[in-house]
């Protein structure tokens, strides 16, 4: 009842936040407006497609490059509408894998190993790349061309579970992995 409520009524972003009509954009919208609805929300989750570029990705003003455009451009009008709240707001990003070093002959990247993730909100020891960087030499790189795995995505999640979420159990919310490099990302 409640949240078909929310959902039906005019949501105005706070601060003149824009955001994009775009999947991402109207995701982190609703979200924001879950969040500003008081009603308990302690986890979301939103989703953008359409990375997976083989071919064709373009350079400055190909697919991919609109795609990071979308991305950044929802980041920012979620984080301008949030300022009020961005105390009590963590926002990660993550993908399910990375892209390759190199371009393929299709003009696009296969699937990598290593990736980037971003930690936002005013919780974060931000304004510094947390990572240990291999660099890009051929004896640097993972397999047939990929960046390596310098930090597992739960050493950054285990520690937002744990100092956002306040639980510590972390061996039940990944299970088979005990090995937490906690990077003091949260203050």
């Amino acid at each position: 009842q409640q949240l078909t409520q929310i959902a039906g009524s005019v949501y105005a972003p706070a601060a003149g936040a824009k955001y994009p009509q775009s999947s991402l954009g109207r995701s982190l919208k609703a979200t924001a407006q879950l969040i500003k609805a008081d009603i308990g929300l302690e986890v979301a989750c939103v989703d953008i497609g359409g990375f997976d570029t083989h071919a064709d990705q373009g350079g400055a003003d190909g697919h991919f490059s609109f795609l990071l455009g979308q991305f950044a451009k929802s980041l920012l009008a979620f984080y301008t509408d949030l300022q009020a709240q961005m105390g009590r707001v963590t926002l990660v990003t993550m993908t399910e894998f990375g892209r390759r070093l190199r371009e393929n002959s299709s003009g696009g990247t296969d699937h990598g190993h290593g990736s980037v993730m971003f930690v936002l909100g005013d919780n974060v020891n931000g304004g510094k790349v947390y990572s240990r960087w291999p660099g890009l030499g051929k004896d640097d790189l993972y397999g047939p061309g990929d960046l390596a795995v310098t930090t597992d995505f739960r050493d950054v999640m285990g520690e937002i579970v744990q100092k956002r979420l306040g639980n510590a159990n972390l061996a039940t919310v990944f299970p088979n992995y005990a090995d937490f490099q906690m990077l003091d990302l949260l203050r």
